[in-house]
């Protein structure tokens, strides 16, 4: 093997779930995957990276084993897995298939049942996909339970009578309820997380192409949630309109032709955008311009 092909990454891209929104991620960050219909090696537009897509529940095993060398996974399936210690956690990534909120692993039980706490499960039948973290959980609560592999429709499995309750994934919980069940308390909050290989992370060339990768998917992620504003502010008011303006740092501020107004740029959450510009308009700000952005390093 060539020195040069030692040197690409192998990369794991979750496949199912979270395979779109990962993709789109990585657009953002500067990465263009391309997936074949017939195969499970996608093209990216990198020399320096070999992507593979995999399921999340397998990522953490290869990459602690080297066949990858980093990738993202959740921190669910890398707990079940038992490779927390087997591989370098990098950096998280909150993100989802609909939202920038973590999941949450939840115990549920029917809506019209006597079940109030965990404690009151003691001797029945849970089911789940995540059977090893069910264990756990029950077992540092002091319950003792009967836990049992699901294979799909977890949720069906409480109103079909094959369960006594569940612990399932949820990002709102509306399935949940959708369901006629009921949630009594939080197993677990799960969120996609880089990892990689500690033989990875120890060559210096494969760090520096991790490191890369790490910084501009946080920068794509953390510009999800912000916008970028620009307006022209007058001279005798800018005081007042610099007070409204929350920023990574502090707004630019720059001087026009016309000395009795200001250009004024910052960054700020998109979701005070809405409420924010009408203020500005209302102490005088003109030209006021709202746009996207692609990173936030």
């Amino acid at each position: 093997m060539s020195e040069e092909s030692q040197a690409i990454l192998k990369l794991g891209v979750p496949k199912g779930s979270l395979e779109d929104a990962t993709i789109n991620l990585f657009e953002r960050a500067g990465w263009k995957i391309r997936k074949h219909t017939r195969n499970y090696f996608p093209d990216i537009n990198d020399p320096e990276i070999s992507a593979s897509l995999c399921r999340v529940q397998e990522i953490g095993g290869y990459i602690a084993a080297g066949i990858l060398d980093v990738g993202i996974t959740g921190l669910d399936w890398l707990t079940e897995g038992g490779h927390e210690d087997k591989v370098v956690h990098v950096a998280d990534l909150v993100y989802s298939k609909t939202s920038n909120r973590p999941c949450r692993w939840v115990l549920a039980v029917a809506g019209d049942s006597p079940y109030q706490c965990p404690q009151d499960l003691a001797g029945k039948r849970i089911a789940t996909e995540l059977e090893g973290l069910t264990r756990n959980y029950f077992k540092r609560v002091g319950v003792d339970v009967d836990v049992f592999y699901s294979w799909g429709a977890t949720e069906a499995k409480v109103v079909e009578g094959l369960a006594d309750g569940i612990v399932e994934v949820t990002e709102t919980g509306t399935t949940i309820r959708a369901h006629g069940l009921r949630i009594i308390d939080e197993v677990m909050c799960s969120y996609p997380v880089i990892i990689a290989n500690k033989d990875a992370w120890a060559d210096p060339r494969k760090r520096a192409k991790i490191d890369q990768l790490t910084l501009l998917l946080q920068g794509a992620l953390r510009a999800e949630s912000l916008v970028a504003i620009k307006m022209n502010a007058p001279a005798s008011n800018l005081d007042a309109i610099l007070e409204m303006l929350p920023s990574l740092n502090s707004p630019t501020v720059s001087p026009l032709r016309d000395e009795a107004w200001l250009s004024v740029e910052t960054v700020v959450n998109i979701d005070v955008v809405r409420d924010l510009i009408p203020r500005l308009r209302e102490a005088g700000a003109e030209g006021i311009i709202e746009y996207a952005l692609n990173k936030v390093i």
